[in-house]
């Protein structure tokens, strides 16, 4: 996964844990790789959700096995794949959260800019809003990534792959009045080269963006899920709600695939048939 799909290390550690916790159940009931068949391969997804493991989670170990036996087949190690005829657990679908406009608004004006720290989160903030990366993307971008005159940033995605993501005035502003700033986060001259710096001079972490997206967030909004991917979900929703091409709004998060970008689509139809039910007279 590694050298041919370029997965990220934490992809890597992820699918590693999924096939230790399947080796685990293998070995408990004295089964070896080649003796498995389908029925060993639903006892194990049975195990899983008696663990009380979500279905989502479940599918996703079950999906990493599956995967692991096609490549034990091309290398000759199994004449079979017992996961083939096996179902994958049936998913409820879940519409992404997102913020309305006015609660945006709100949390992109929460931090106070008379302080360096403020400044910082003021940029994070405008710039997940403007762009819809991901956190990952963003804990990595190097000013030499950020192109204020195109008003562009050069992300690095999932697989290593890249791309260019244009991005508004307000979040131009906000990013360069943080770069001015910035050089009094580096310490003993040590720059860690990323865009933007803990208290400390270094890479901010993920729990770090976590804790302060989560803040201003729970300022403004009691929605459940408080992280950076709603903002990513609230770019997302807002452009499609205004007219935005699906096929561009994929471009701009990255999808690999269309219909992951879909599910957008759902959530803009159900905001029409909410206005539907307010406004017309039959409607409810």
């Amino acid at each position: 996964m590694s050298a041919e799909r370029n997965a990220s290390p934490h992809t890597l550690a992820a699918y590693e844990d999924d096939l230790r916790q399947y080796r685990e159940f293998l070995t408990a009931r004295g089964l070896e790789l080649q003796n498995v068949d389908h029925t060993h391969i639903r006892q194990f997804l049975g195990s899983l959700m008696e663990q009380g493991l979500a279905k989502r989670s479940a599918g996703r170990k079950l999906a990493c096995v599956r995967s692991f036996y096609k490549f034990l087949r091309r290398k000759g190690v199994t004449a079979a794949n017992p996961t083939a005829i096996v179902a994958s657990p049936r998913l409820e679908r879940r519409l992404p959260q997102f913020l309305d406009e006015d609660a945006v608004a709100q949390v992109l004006a929460q931090p106070d800019c008379g302080t360096p720290e403020g400044i910082r989160d003021a940029a994070i903030l405008e710039l997940f809003y403007s762009t819809g990366i991901r956190l990952s993307e963003l804990l990595h971008v190097t000013p030499r990534d950020v192109e204020f005159i195109q008003r562009t940033v050069k992300v690095t995605g999932k697989g290593s792959k890249q791309r260019i993501v244009p991005f508004g005035r307000k979040a131009a502003e906000a990013v360069q009045r943080w770069m001015q700033v910035r050089a009094t986060f580096v310490r003993h001259g040590l720059d860690p080269g990323t865009v933007f710096l803990s208290a400390r001079g270094k890479v901010l972490q993920p729990k770090t963006v976590n804790l302060l997206v989560n803040r201003y967030i729970g300022a403004v909004s009691e929605i459940r899920q408080k992280s950076p991917h709603v903002l990513r979900h609230t770019f997302a929703t807002h452009l499609v709600n205004r007219g935005a091409d699906l096929q561009a709004v994929r471009e701009l998060l990255g999808h690999e695939s269309l219909s992951t970008t879909q599910i957008y689509t759902h959530v803009g139809i159900d905001r029409l048939k909410k206005v539907y039910a307010q406004a017309h007279p039959k409607g409810s």
